[in-house]
């Protein structure tokens, strides 16, 4: 593109092509999260009232008035779905935090102490890792009683493992630089060094991390409730929406799966995608293509 400017009669030239892959990257974080965001909030304040019972308009075709269709109760598709999402989120954020967190303190207690304190967590990583994750969550959710918060803790006991491996690696890495050693012989205790050492070299990865495990919790917790256990029935769970329109489907109701399930792998790639892209930011080798 070409700008003339008239007093001087010079070219400026400006030019997408100019943005470099970090660039590229920041921008996509801040419209996907800013995306994210307005669909959480939305789901969240949503009344009741958008996606109500109203059998005068049973299995609606999707149009102008009902962009997704409507159900055998004649309920909007697009705002349940849009509830549905935002109730996914919500337990995929607390889950993924938790967990990050879990990984996070594990990982250092590991790689710093050592020993029998390493081995008793590596053994935990691998009793985790042994167990299908979809197993253990029901295993988990049904034990304590279902619901949001039986879903949730099942989703955070089962998320923690491959981020704690990689957080002990890095710090185990960090425990053997020479500076370390310098600040032992000081006196410093091993707190204070995580503290003003190991937590700032590990935070980049955290981060990355955190928003990685994301779209795995989300879908996992899509998956249980799919299957029809943790959340109860009358909850808009994006995965009580898809099982229910399962027996609708081979009778030409297609759009009762079809936009729920597009909506939400949109989702997952977009955090997916979001996680790729704070990657290309903090790594430095990424930042200078």
């Amino acid at each position: 593109m070409k700008l003339i400017d008239n007093n001087n009669s010079k070219y400026t030239r400006f030019s997408v092509k100019s943005f470099n892959r970090r660039q590229w990257a920041g921008f996509f974080v801040v419209l996907g999260s800013l995306f994210l965001v307005i669909l959480a909030l939305v789901g969240t304040f949503m009344p009741e009232q958008s996606y109500a019972i109203d059998y005068n308009h049973k299995y609606a075709a999707p149009s102008l008035s009902y962009l997704f269709g409507t159900d055998e109760l004649g309920r909007d598709m697009f705002y349940r779905t849009l509830k549905g999402l935002a109730l996914s989120i919500k337990i995929g954020l607390m889950a993924a935090f938790v967990s990050s967190c879990i990984a996070l303190v594990l990982g250092t207690l590991s790689a710093v102490f050592g020993g029998k304190v390493d081995s008793c967590i590596l053994w935990l990583i691998d009793l985790c890792l042994g167990i299908p994750h979809i197993i253990l969550i029901l295993m988990i959710s049904v034990s304590l009683g279902g619901g949001e918060i039986g879903v949730t803790i099942g989703v955070i006991a089962t998320h923690w493992a491959h981020l704690t491996r990689l957080m002990r690696a890095e710090i185990m890495q960090l425990r053997n630089q020479p500076y370390v050693h310098v600040a032992r012989g000081y006196g410093h205790s091993y707190f204070t060094i995580g503290r003003k050492h190991f937590i700032p070299h590990v935070l980049p990865q955290y981060i990355i991390g955190l928003v990685l495990l994301l779209p795995h919790a989300i879908l996992h917790e899509a998956g249980i409730t799919f299957l029809g256990y943790g959340l109860p029935l009358d909850v808009p769970a994006i995965g009580i929406i898809l099982s229910e329109s399962m027996k609708h489907i081979s009778v030409g109701m297609w759009w009762l799966g079809f936009f729920p399930g597009l909506l939400l792998m949109v989702i997952v790639l977009i955090f997916d995608r979001v996680g790729t892209a704070l990657r290309e930011i903090l790594d430095p080798m990424r930042s200078q293509k």
